[in-house]
């Protein structure tokens, strides 16, 4: 069951409710006020005549309301939906949070997404009420409101920060947005609900993520913690930090529980452009959008899971970094173990990648490609395929994005030598987000299903498996977790 409503009379059920599940699945707009607001908005319940929904924040802006003050609707978290889903609005949405409109304008996502720019906008305006602009025009508002409330960043580096051509051009968003100038929104931080999360220190961000709970952070830490390689990442029961490449420069981020729960990131990038795309990239890797309550729901409902659900409740699967990287660690990662894979990784690390004043970046694909056969040990059919992989990246003959077609996506990953379909569906579940990969195959999973008392053969696995679409990630996540043997994890069937 997912808690996604599109029906008028349910939507409205949701927010005279003020359910909080809906927050960031649609907006609330009040012709009688002329504002918008989030489901669970604590102002008096407006009458059914006066409400139109929604389902982004740019239709509502499109239409010519402001967001509301009190409930601050861009401070939710985000839509499930763009990872439920994998059609082109879905698409379209995670490449506009990764940055590709301020980088390469409408007709560059448009090329990404293989259509005219004018298509696109047609279709976008149908699916979500609004065109890329718009939706990348109301991202960036996301971005300010949140850097202006969470960070004491100089207002000028907050616009350029959120993917602003220019101050003006931010002033007047936010005013539309919110009916308040970037300045008066600041000082009006005490007043919101994450007043206590604003950081005063100068120096690199360090803002709050909102998420719906609940949320298994420690698992995500604990899996980062497996697979770290040293100089590149550093994770703790309680933190992940590493450095990464941006379209800008190098970057680098930590992510910590605080001991109220909440989570907080730190971050610097080279150019205050790619601070955006970070934000998205970070809540990718911590699955911060997905909607918990209707994953363990429809989880518990089958008996032989409910244990597993109440041990681990929100459980996530977290995300990848680089989806070049991801494939990469991936391949290198096939039958051995993770302390073997995390062995090799950060022997490829070390030699090839690219040293910065404070840490290391993974190798680039070039770099792999030229010079990965001098350090990659192994069968070399397989050191091959490696080599070759990074190639196909490098050049540009294989792409790889967050904003690929699914099946497209695994189709090209299998055409590659030494990719079957644990690699090609393990990257989709780590670069897509997909919450409905199954992994048959892999060897925790058949050992996690045979201590839960489920099929553990691939075929009765996958079979038994399918009445849990759209959620079979997070039962591989689960299974992962209640494997006996935590060494066997990374094993994986023999791919040529």
């Amino acid at each position: 069951m997912s808690f996604t409503v599109t029906d008028f009379d349910e939507r409205y059920r949701a927010i005279r409710a003020r359910d909080t599940r809906f927050d960031g699945q649609f907006v609330t707009a009040v012709r009688s006020t002329g504002i918008y607001c989030r489901p669970s908005c604590p102002a008096r319940t407006p009458k059914p005549e006066n409400v139109t929904f929604y389902p982004t924040s740019a239709a509502a802006h499109e239409a010519g309301y402001r967001a509301c003050k009190r409930c601050l609707p861009e401070a939710a978290p985000g839509s499930p939906a763009w990872n439920l889903r994998g059609d082109t609005a879905a698409r379209a949405m995670r490449l506009i949070a990764a940055g590709v409109v301020e980088r390469e304008g409408v007709p560059g996502l448009a090329r990404r997404l293989g259509y005219s720019s004018r298509h696109l906008t047609r279709l976008l305006t149908a699916e979500l009420g609004a065109g890329p602009l718009a939706l990348a025009r109301a991202h960036r508002a996301h971005t300010t409101r949140m850097l202006l409330v969470g960070t004491d960043m100089p207002i000028s580096d907050v616009a350029f920060s959120a993917g602003f051509a220019s101050i003006r051009q931010c002033n007047d968003t936010i005013r539309e947005v919110f009916g308040l100038t970037p300045g008066e929104l600041r000082a009006r931080r005490r007043k919101d609900v994450h007043a206590a999360d604003a950081h005063s220190s100068p120096g690199p961000i360090d803002l709050a993520l909102p998420f719906r709970a609940p949320l298994d952070a420690a698992g995500v830490f604990a899996w980062m913690a497996a697979r770290a390689l040293p100089g590149v990442e550093e994770a703790t029961p309680t933190s992940f930090a590493r450095h990464l490449r941006m379209p800008g420069g190098p970057a680098w981020f930590e992510v910590r529980q605080d001991e109220e729960g909440r989570l907080r990131l730190r971050a610097g990038v080279t150019q205050l452009g790619d601070l955006a795309p970070l934000v998205a990239t970070v809540r990718r890797i911590f699955d911060l959008d997905a909607d918990p309550l209707a994953v363990d729901e429809a989880l518990a409902a089958h008996p032989e899971l409910a244990s597993l659900v109440t041990r681990t409740p929100g459980i996530r699967v977290p995300g990848a970094a680089d989806p070049h990287e991801m494939l990469i660690r991936a391949m290198v990662g096939q039958q051995i173990t993770v302390a073997a894979a995390r062995t090799a990784l950060t022997t490829l690390a070390e030699a090839l990648g690219e040293r910065t004043p404070s840490g290391i970046l993974f190798p680039t694909m070039a770099a792999i490609a030229e010079h990965g056969a001098e350090v990659l040990r192994g069968p070399a059919a397989r050191i091959r395929a490696i080599t070759g992989a990074a190639a196909a990246l490098a050049d540009g003959s294989l792409t790889l994005t967050v904003g690929d077609d699914g099946p497209q996506q695994r189709a090209a990953l299998l055409a590659l030598p030494g990719v079957g379909p644990w690699t090609a569906d393990y990257v989709r579940m780590r670069v897509l987000g997909d919450p409905d990969v199954l992994l048959p195959g892999d060897v925790a999973v058949r050992a996690g299903a045979a201590a839960a008392g489920i099929p553990a053969e691939p075929a009765a696995l996958a079979a038994w498996a399918g009445r849990l679409a759209p959620w079979r990630s997070y039962l591989t996540a689960h299974l992962w977790r209640a494997a006996p043997v935590r060494t066997a994890r990374a094993k994986t069937p023999k791919e040529t």
